[in-house]
Order: structure tokens, then sequence, then C-alpha cells
């Protein structure tokens, strides 16, 4: 349970708390401008003014957020925020949030825990004969064949109501801040059912992660550092974001990202660095005492010197599309969190609007299918898996390398800024390692890692493809054949 992106959001959660200050419309207009204007505005009210009363909830779920002296939250500003408006935990708000909900769930006596165990397919239609078509009006979910990891045996698990909730795609690019479980598979294996999968060319790279070669998953230097007060440098000692935004080191990250990357390559440089030795040091250290000792094993007292950073593949913007109730395209299948596409984030999203957005669109989905849920009956219909095939020594060798073969694609041709040169040469790379993959699957007794590298393929496919068809550069998408915007 422990292995999410949850884990690694450090910067914390937005929510409209000082109203001398702050108001829902500024949260909102925010939201908009973040997201290039491509975000949904009913969905961006929706979790706004839910926010509060989410921020609530939360805190009866045993979760504890930092307050001055004076009792009142200590507000963090964020890239992009107009107003100070995060909550947060020291610099792990994810770590707390996640523990304290994780508490609860295990407290829970009507909740079961199934950890070490791996959904391979989701159950529709498809799985009793039935023809089903990315056209078929009415595709229902009943269930998924879940691999049991201890045993190697694959369960059929029938269900009212099934909830997609897993996570990103970063771990499908050589430089990620996620766990290497963000392989997108709940939204390949919808996919893959035909159901509806949106906006997959909006992939968020966070400008600022630690560069320290080989790690996987990368540290993120959270963006409240840059709210805070640091400033991005070239190696050289230079500012340089005056050249790109006004609002400097606090712009919105696509532009941060894209300025980072604009100078490493420029220079060809392999970082850039943020300097926060200007702030007072007891300060800092009190704000960013994980960052401050991870950064001192390394050799850096944050305090005194510059900290290295580069971009890094951080946060998929679209996913599975839902409606306001959590509802995916197909019924009795929710998704929430990263993997779906609500429509909140647009072309890229406010900082610390994530967390918050899961929060108000799992009680949704909770709310609507606890309504519906009578109305549904178990499909006893549904076959077993057939788990005919071979294990061969070979196999473990194929799947490992072209999983890097995929991270490599991925971050060289579908990254921050692209091409239609890159995107076309990417696909037909990719094509070969599919048909590979596919090949090895149908022959093969199912594992996790053979599930995965079919996943990665299947996302990688999708950010192409709806990369391709976006003949524009818009929010996080960004590509050199159409540099300027439409519209």
């Amino acid at each position: 349970m422990e292995e999410a992106n949850t884990y690694f959001a450090q910067g914390g959660i937005a929510s409209v708390t000082n109203t001398l200050t702050d108001n829902f419309d500024k949260h909102i207009e925010d939201t908009m401008i973040a997201g290039d204007n491509l975000s949904n505005r009913k969905v961006v009210e929706k979790v706004v003014k839910e926010a509060p009363c989410q921020i609530k909830e939360l805190i009866g779920w045993g979760v504890h957020f930092d307050k001055n002296e004076q009792g009142e939250f200590d507000l963090h500003r964020e890239g992009g925020h107009s107003e100070f408006r995060i909550l947060h935990h020291k610099d792990n708000t994810g770590a707390e949030i996640q523990a304290s909900l994780i508490n609860a769930v295990r407290a829970n006596p009507h909740i079961t825990v199934l950890e070490n165990h791996f959904t391979i397919e989701i159950l529709t239609q498809h799985h009793l004969g039935i023809t089903v078509t990315r056209q078929t009006p009415d595709i229902k979910c009943y269930g998924a064949y879940i691999l049991n990891q201890k045993t190697g045996k694959v369960d059929t698990y029938l269900s009212k109501v099934t909830l997609m909730a897993t996570g990103g795609v970063g771990a499908i690019y050589q430089t990620t801040t996620n766990p290497l479980v963000a392989t997108g598979d709940g939204i390949a294996m919808v996919y893959r059912a035909k159901g509806t999968v949106k906006d997959m060319e909006f992939i968020q790279f966070h400008p600022t992660v630690l560069y320290h070669p080989g790690d996987r998953p990368s540290f993120l230097i959270t963006e409240a550092m840059r709210g805070y007060g640091a400033v991005l440098r070239t190696k050289d000692g230079q500012e340089f974001m005056q050249k790109y935004d006004l609002r400097l080191s606090l712009a919105p990250r696509d532009i941060v990202a894209r300025a980072i990357d604009n100078e490493m390559k420029n220079r060809g440089d392999d970082h850039v660095y943020l300097d926060v030795t200007k702030k007072n040091a007891e300060e800092t250290r009190k704000h960013f005492p994980n960052i401050y000792e991870k950064c001192l094993s390394l050799g850096t007292d944050i305090t005194k010197d510059y900290i290295p950073v580069a971009p890094a593949a951080h946060y998929l913007c679209g996913g599975i599309k839902v409606d306001l109730n959590g509802q995916s395209s197909i019924e009795r299948l929710y998704a929430i969190g990263e993997c779906s596409c609500t429509g909140l984030h647009g072309g890229n999203r406010l900082a610390s609007n994530s967390l918050i957005e899961a929060v108000v669109y799992a009680d949704a989905a909770a709310k609507h299918s606890l309504e519906k849920i009578n109305e549904y009956t178990y499909n006893d219909k549904i076959p077993e898996w057939n788990d005919e095939g071979t294990k061969s020594s070979e196999e473990m060798v194929l799947i490992t390398q072209n999983m890097k073969e995929v991270n490599q694609i991925m971050s060289t041709y579908v990254g921050i800024v692209r091409s239609n040169l890159r995107l076309q040469r990417a696909w037909s790379r990719l094509d070969i390692i599919y048909e590979e993959t596919e090949s090895l699957f149908k022959r093969s007794v199912v594992s996790k890692e053979i599930c995965e590298l079919r996943n990665v393929i299947n996302v990688g496919y999708l950010i192409m493809r709806q990369a391709i068809e976006r003949k524009e550069s818009k929010g996080l998408h960004y590509t050199i054949d159409y540099p300027k915007k439409i519209g």
C-alpha cells in the first residue's frame, strides 16, 4: 500500500482557507490559467469549492497540517498561485496524508487489503464472447483478473463496482520522480477494454529534481522552495528566468521546465542550480528538513551551497476520462487520482492541485457508487483465466531490455520539447517492441514484469498518438513544428 506517488508529494495540498486574502474565484482562475484554458470550468469549480470541506475530512482521518504561532494554517505559495493557499506537513505532506489514510484503512474491519497482487485485465462483455469496440455504448465492468504474485495463480475477482487508483506513468521515462510501479497499468487496462483515455500528451516534467545520476526515482525538490524564495541559476551562477517569464522562478511548471531545458541545451550543461542560500539558514532547515538531510548526505549544504537540479517526468494530466462522479466511459468502473482525467488540469496541472483532486473525486465516486450499487449484480458467467504458457530463462532478459528501450525512446523523443520527426521515429521504434512483447505475452506464463512492459508500451503509444494529433503547442505539449498556440 505504501508504494504510491502520494508518498513522494512534498509540497502540499491546495485549498482556500484564509478568506481574508483568498477566495474561490482566485483559485479557479489560477487553475484555468495554469491549464492553458483547457480545463473544464465546471470541474475546476467543483474541486475548488469542495476543497475546504475535504481538508476537514482529512484532518478527521488523522492528517496533521503545520500551523503558525497563532494556531492558523502555515500556508505556502507555489508557482502559478496568486495567494498563499498550500497546506503542508513540513516537506512531506503526501507521506503524512498517505500514512494517516493507510492507518484508517487497516483499522477498518470491513476493508480487506490484498498486497502483492497485480491486476492483469478488467472484465467486460468481451470476456463473455461479445464483440466490444470503442463505439460500443454500454460497456460494463464486472471485475478483474488478478495475479497473486506469491502463488503465481491468476484469480477471477467479480465485483459490482470497480475503482482504478493505479497512479501515473512516470516510470516509462528514464528520469522520473515517480516510484517504479508508476507504469500506467490502470490506463492501459482501460484502453485495452475500449474505455476512453484523454489528454495523454500532457506530461508534466517537474522543473527541479535533485541532479544525481543513477537515482531512480529522482529526489524531488519541491516547488514550495521557489515559493519560499529560492532562485534558479545557470552553472556559472547567473539568474535566467527573467528571459522567459515575468513571474521569474514562480512561473508555472511547464514554463520553468522548458526554460531550464533550453538553458541546459544551449550551454551543453546537464543541470542548473537552485539557490536558497540568501534565506535564513535555520528557517530553511525547519521548512525543508528532508531536502536538507538528503542534500547533505550527498555533500551539499543547501544553506550554503547551490542545489544541482534538472527536470524529470513527474505527473500525467490526462488519463482515464471520467465524469463529475468519477465514473469512466465503462459503466461500473471509476477512476480517481493520477490515472484519471477529470478535466481539472487541462493542459498543465497547477502545483498542489493533484492531492485535493484525488480527495474530492474519491468522495464523489464513493457517494455515486453507493447510490447505484444495489442496481448491480455479480456476473458469474465470466470464465476463469487461461493460464497456459511456458517460462523460459531468456524471458526476463528480454523484458528488462525492452523496458530500458521504451524508457530511452520516451525520454529521447517524447520529452519536454517534441517534433513530428521525433514522434514518428519513436512510433516506429515502439512498434517493433510492441510486436515482440505481444508475441512473448501470448506464449508465456503471465508475470507482473511482462504485464508492466505491455502497459508501458500501450501508454507510450497513447502519449505519442495524442501528441501527434495535437497540431499546436498547448500547455505541457510543446512542439517545434507548431511553436505558436492556436486560440
